[in-house]
């Protein structure tokens, strides 16, 4: 099995196939390992943790609700946060019709607020209007979630980056350690068997909740 992390950059889709028609770049031109494929996707004007990998079970594992991975994400918004808005995050807003799940949210001050490079194109500032960083972490992942979940809360994304996604297994999660936007690396071996342990554990909940599930898994 081949596993890498990659730190997607902005304006690149999360396929290897070019769009006709289409300005953006895809993981092809990053990426030259054949045979794996992204376990999850990020919009195309979204950056950072992308795991590819060439198990078709891995990637339903890390992408399937029912397991609850929790990814964390970095936004740049518009405008400075308050508590109520924190914990509106927190409690769930309504987007599209349905509310969104528990969440983990905080407003990253001073040293805690994530040093990157700027991004290309740059983010759109008003002079009048500071901003602000927050970190998301989500369980779920619906449709440009994180964007309209602070939208929904008065506080507009202007760059949001995936930071790191967690195993759930009492491990530190994988993060973009070293990565810097449009590079990638290989698991280590000791990511590759708690990703394999991952595996083990998913065959024996199947095994035991097969003959008692009926209908569509709980979806994001």
């Amino acid at each position: 099995m081949t596993t890498l992390l990659l730190n997607k950059p902005y304006g690149v889709l999360s396929q290897f196939t070019p769009e006709e028609g289409s300005r953006w770049r895809c993981l092809s031109d990053f990426v030259d390992v054949p045979q794996v494929y992204a376990a999850g996707r990020l919009d195309v004007d979204s950056e950072g943790l992308l795991i590819l990998t060439s198990n078709g079970r891995l990637q339903q594992r890390l992408t399937d609700p029912r397991f609850g991975h929790w990814r964390s994400y970095w936004a740049q918004v518009e405008g400075t946060p308050n508590a109520t808005q924190l914990q509106q995050l927190c409690d769930g807003v309504v987007v599209q019709g349905r509310h969104t799940l528990p969440a983990k949210a905080r407003w990253l001050q001073g040293q805690d607020q994530p040093q990157l490079p700027e991004r290309t194109p740059p983010i759109r500032y008003r002079a009048a209007i500071p901003t602000s960083w927050l970190q998301l972490s989500l369980t779920e992942g619906r449709n440009r979630q994180v964007r309209r979940m602070t939208a929904a809360v008065g506080l507009p994304t202007l760059r949001l980056v995936r930071c790191c996604i967690d195993l759930m297994d009492n491990g530190p999660p994988l993060d973009l350690t070293g990565l810097h936007p449009g590079s990638w690396r290989a698991v280590t071996a000791s990511e590759q068997k708690r990703l394999n342990r991952l595996l083990s554990s998913s065959s024996s909940a199947g095994a035991q909740q097969g003959g008692h599930r009926r209908g569509g898994n709980r979806r994001g």
